[in-house]
């Protein structure tokens, strides 16, 4: 079997003699569209850019719920495979109180002080349960927060 994919430092392979029972003469591409030629002298053809497709993937991490008048935000990173919870920017004026520090801590989070985020790492026996509870733990925090820097809870809006 010959292989027909040419690269670019091969030369082409010699075409094959038609069989004789074959009678239909099949037009070059060209003579169909003489400009055809010259649009596509520098683009490889669509067989060899057949494997060459880029997927595009979600952004990571990726936001899941964000309570923008609290400073809250609840993020999720299949790359590190674990939930985040950031307040603010993340600054020592957005620190939590210690009472939401505690409730994180109690949760299972710890404070990565490189990316400034308190994060729970996602194992896989686990992880549903594990995104579960990180959005109940959002939830609760994000009230604490509010109710520490006095925001009226009926402006929220819902997850």
């Amino acid at each position: 079997m010959v292989n027909r994919k040419r690269t670019s430092d091969q030369e082409p392979p010699a075409p094959e003699a038609p069989s004789e029972a074959s009678t239909a003469v099949a037009a070059s591409p060209a003579a169909a569209n003489d400009n055809a030629e010259a649009a596509n002298d520098n683009r490889p053809s669509f067989a060899e850019r057949v494997g060459q497709r880029k997927r595009v993937t979600a952004a990571d991490p990726y936001l899941i719920a964000i309570d923008a008048l609290a400073g809250v935000r609840l993020f999720e990173s299949k790359q590190d495979r674990q939930m985040a919870l950031k307040f603010g920017e993340g600054c020592l004026e957005d620190k939590p109180n210690q009472e939401v520090i505690d409730t994180l801590k109690e949760a299972g989070y710890r404070w990565n002080p490189l990316d400034k985020i308190w994060v729970h790492p996602i194992r896989s026996d686990s992880a549903m349960a594990t995104r579960i509870e990180a959005e109940r733990l959002y939830q609760e925090v994000r009230q604490m927060v509010r109710q520490q820097k006095g925001i009226d809870t009926s402006q929220e809006v819902p997850f």
